[in-house]
């Protein structure tokens, strides 16, 4: 040891005659040396690296740093000697030695920083580092990370896997699952000094993953736990639109999370401040100042444990304070009336062991739990039922994570007491806001709930015995109907129920294939009998569907407010963790494309049925684009997303790629285009522009396939035609448009009927968005059974079809979900 000590001064001394750098320089090389008054600028200019003073103490302490470059003032956001300042009086520099060290000394040889290339990182990502030769090379990059580079362009050493007190895009905060280690941010001591200070932020797994702030040991600020979510977002508007996207990582070897920046952002720091707050700033071009974003903790109650044991932060009020959880009182009503909560409270009425469980949405839960191995929200139910120490339970799926074999996540708290540091959340749903993601339902236990009874929701979980045809029949105290299920009190501002997720699992006997009814590529349908006959299909998103939070969020707040004798009913929906559930009312017939393409042809609906789905389709779609109080275009029209009810009325479903259009809007533009191929509008799926006549377009491709049963996408009934618009437009144009028919019907189809529609469809898929009838002119017309409509033109196929058109289709066939398509980006 002492001989490697002696061996770095000597190399000190020797390079600090080599000549200093010149200030446009991006790197460090061997033979040259930084020192005070000269910089190591980016390559992209956006950050240096020198020598700076942050007071203006005699003699000038400095210290080695990194800064924004562009940024008028002193941004710091990463310091190499910060424990032991340079004197100006000792002219101190930075050089590489020839064993490829940074190195930091003074004068006299003193060294006050270096780094260390021989050891063996405790990350999965820190490769070991082996003896190095001559050569290596130090960088600055844009990102604001110091690299040290060996020859063959091996990183030695990097200032990302060393923060300070700045957490720049790219960089990780890290946790060792093997060692414990990790990196954290730490304050500086104060405003003018960038010694370490006592407050800090970094990950912990002590009993499962969670970020803290601590002044010291102590924790002053504690983030949710973690509930398997691997990306958030959040949406700012300052002088410009940014969206902070957070990834979180959870491998055998570690735990790490670190950000990015929409493209164009301007630059975005995030500082653990000597205050003991994390702070996330955004350079305000305009202004030219930081502008503060978000904060933690933002409030007083937020801090660890404010509010007490048994209390929580309620932060669905205008000013978060502290409230008791359901069950408990103030422990001390006067001090709690002067704002003194530290004693908490305590429970109004003793627990008995069978007491049940409260359901309490959105919550932050509580620090000092148990984990516990269980690998399904039942028996984790069940591990704190059986004891009666227990007070509460949580659960959560881990999707981001591969150290958990089954996934889950089972969180138990043991005594009252243990109920610290609980917040109430704002109902949002996690849809571009950070944090979102991490909300959760804790099950608490309340004195005088029996068994396992919940708070009062559409499914009970008492209801645990089978009904004739393996359907569960649910419980729920007065409610036996889906009108009832809609005049529930609702939360999140939406117009139906939220419904409890372990209800919905017990219901279904955990989503068991007896239950379910279909699957696509969004997941799959389980059928469940409510009490007193009611039937409702429960749509489960799966995790690995193309139909987001996003969507889901669009389907339940447009469709709410929406009613229609010829739209499906959502009686309610289910959020937690990252389930994705919606309730429907059941109809019994499934889908139009299981009935019209099915393989028994003689069983397919006749004409009179066929006419009737027809007219009540476009009478759905009249009452989206013109008579609700809503505009709205539905975007995805399908022969799938039309349902049938018991006798046999369409109802259009799937709302999930639906817009709402303002009262003078006529078309739109969007990069995201969705759909799916060949009911897409071209101007839509080549352009990304999309209005009311999209859907018109759509609603021709159905039509005519109702009308001779051929799917638009088949060609095995129709050789030497690439699709059914094509193969309809040729029948046309020489007058056997009849031929068009199904033959399984057409001995008993009304013929004038069928070449109405088929003359309807073939208006709807004209190429100009403009020749295509408004669905007011189509549904007067199939009511009235007009005969005086306009010649067709050419169909929009013969125009679009290029080497994008076939290539899309292409892609679309070849993507996970080979019927919608979600991420082609409009030309």
């Amino acid at each position: 040891m002492a001989f490697m000590s002696s061996s770095i001064s000597f190399c000190t001394m020797a390079l600090l005659l080599l000549p200093a750098l010149c200030a446009s320089d991006d790197r460090l090389a061997p033979g040259k040396s930084l020192s005070p008054g000269t910089t190591i600028i980016s390559d992209g200019s956006d950050f240096a690296l020198g020598f700076f003073s942050p007071s203006n103490s005699t003699p000038e302490k400095l210290y080695l740093g990194i800064w924004y470059n562009n940024i008028p003032g002193l941004t710091v956001v990463w310091v190499a000697n910060r424990e032991t300042s340079a004197i100006s009086t000792s002219s101190p520099s930075l050089v590489m030695t020839n064993t490829s060290h940074l190195v930091l000394s003074d004068v006299n040889g003193r060294v006050l920083w270096t780094t260390n290339t021989t050891t063996v990182g405790s990350s999965s990502s820190r490769s070991p580092r082996s003896n190095t030769t001559a050569g290596s090379v130090a960088v600055l990059m844009n990102t604001g990370n110091l690299i040290l580079r060996s020859p063959s362009g091996m990183v030695l050493w990097q200032s990302f896997e060393h923060p300070t007190d700045t957490i720049l895009p790219g960089m990780k905060i890290w946790r060792s699952h093997k060692t414990n280690e990790g990196n954290r941010l730490v304050s500086w001591k104060g405003p003018d000094d960038p010694s370490s200070g006592t407050f800090s932020l970094g990950w912990e797994t002590d009993q499962f993953i969670q970020a803290f702030i601590r002044n010291g040991s102590l924790p002053e600020w504690r983030a949710s736990v973690w509930t398997g979510f691997t990306v958030s977002s959040q949406y700012f508007q300052v002088n410009t639109n940014i969206v902070v996207y957070t990834a979180y990582v959870d491998t055998v070897d570690e735990m790490s999370a670190s950000y990015t920046l929409s493209d164009g952002a301007p630059p975005v720091r995030s500082v653990m401040r000597y205050s003991g707050r994390v702070e996330v700033s955004v350079w305000n071009r305009d202004s030219s100042e930081w502008v503060m974003l978000v904060a933690s903790p933002d409030y007083e109650c937020s801090r660890y444990g404010y509010c007490g044991p048994s209390g929580y932060c309620d932060y669905t009020d205008a000013t978060p304070t502290c409230k008791c959880l359901d069950g408990f009182e103030p422990v001390d009503k006067e001090e709690w009336s002067n704002a003194r909560f530290s004693r908490g409270c305590q429970r109004k009425e003793a627990l008995r062991c069978g007491d049940g469980f409260l359901v309490l949405p959105d919550m932050k839960v509580p620090d000092k739990f148990v984990r516990i191995g269980r690998k399904t929200l039942e028996e984790c139910a069940a591990e704190c039922n059986a004891n009666c120490s227990c007070v509460a339970y949580a659960y959560a799926t881990l999707n981001g994570s591969t150290t958990n074999s089954d996934g889950t996540r089972c969180l138990v708290w043991i005594g009252d007491h243990q109920l610290v540091d609980t917040q109430k959340m704002l109902g949002v749903l996690p849809y571009n806001t950070a944090g979102a993601d991490s909300q959760e339902t804790l099950y608490l236990r309340v004195a005088g709930l029996s068994g396992k009874r919940t708070k009062a929701n559409a499914f009970r979980s008492a209801g645990r015995k089978r009904n004739a045809g393996n359907h569960k029949k649910l419980t729920h105290r007065g409610l036996t109907t889906s009108e009832e299920l809609l005049e529930e009190n609702t939360t999140h501002d939406f117009e139906l129920p939220f419904l409890n997720f372990q209800d919905i699992f017990v219901a279904t006997n955990n989503f068991s294939n007896t239950f379910m009814i279909g699957q696509g590529g969004f997941g799959k349908v389980y059928k469940v009998t409510l009490e007193g006959g009611q039937e409702v299909a429960i749509k489960r998103l799966s995790r690995d569907s193309d139909q987001g939070m996003q969507e889901f969020r669009n389907e339940v707040v447009l469709i709410a407010k929406l009613q229609h004798r010829n739209l499906v009913r959502l009686l309610g929906c289910c959020v937690e963790g990252d389930e994705r559930l919606l309730i429907y009312e059941y109809l019994p017939n499934k889908s139009l494309d299981a009935v019209i393409f099915n393989d028994k042809r003689n069983t397919t609906p006749e004409w009179s049925i066929r006419f009737k789905i027809i007219k009540g389709v476009a009478r759905g779609l009249l009452y989206l684009h013109h008579d609700s109080r809503l505009t709205i275009v539905h975007r995805d029209l399908k022969a799938s997303n039309v349902l049938l009810d018991a006798e046999m009325r369409p109802k259009i479903a799937d709302f999930g790629m639906a817009r709402i259009f303002g009262d003078n809007q006529e078309n739109a533009n969007t990069r995201r285009v969705v759909g799916t191929y060949g009911y897409m509008a071209p101007e839509y799926a080549m352009g990304g522009i999309f209005s009311a006549k999209s859907d018109v377009y759509s609603f021709g491709v159905l039509l005519l396939e109702v009308v001779s049963g051929i799917k638009i996408s088949s060609v095995d009934r129709i050789p030497n035609y690439p699709n059914l618009i094509v193969y309809a437009w040729n029948l046309w144009k020489e007058g056997k448009a009849r031929d068009l028919v199904d033959k399984c019907i057409f001995k008993n189809c009304l013929l004038d009927e069928a070449s109405l529609c088929i003359h309807m469809g073939l208006l709807c898929v004209q190429e100009k968005p403009e020749d295509r009838p408004f669905m007011s002119s189509v549904v007067f017309n199939l009511e009235n059974g007009c005969t005086t409509l306009p010649e067709p033109n050419h169909p929009a196929y013969f125009a679009q079809r290029n080497s994008g058109m076939e290539q899309m289709r292409e892609d679309i066939m070849n993507s996970k979900n080979t019927m919608t398509l979600t991420v082609i980006e409009g030309r």
